[in-house]
């Protein structure tokens, strides 16, 4: 798998307080930046464990985690 394929971490936070973590593909995190940005209502992304129907209108923020290299646990 190429480095442009490997799925990245994500957390998504909702209204209330609650956050979905998931492992997506960089092509699934882009339509899901794309639509975030531009409407509201369902959004189906696929993640690793499965696929995930997120309310657009109830995100208040979409953190992308960076790949870094870390020594130790």
């Amino acid at each position: 798998m190429s480095t442009s394929e490997k799925p990245q971490k994500i957390s998504i936070s909702f209204h209330g307080g609650q956050v979905l973590a998931a492992r997506v593909k960089p092509a699934d995190l882009k339509t899901l930046q794309d639509a975030l940005g531009k409407s509201s209502g369902w959004h189906s992304l696929e993640a690793e464990d499965g696929t995930i129907l997120l309310d657009l209108g109830r995100i208040d923020y979409l953190l992308v985690e960076r790949e870094d290299h870390r020594i130790g646990f």
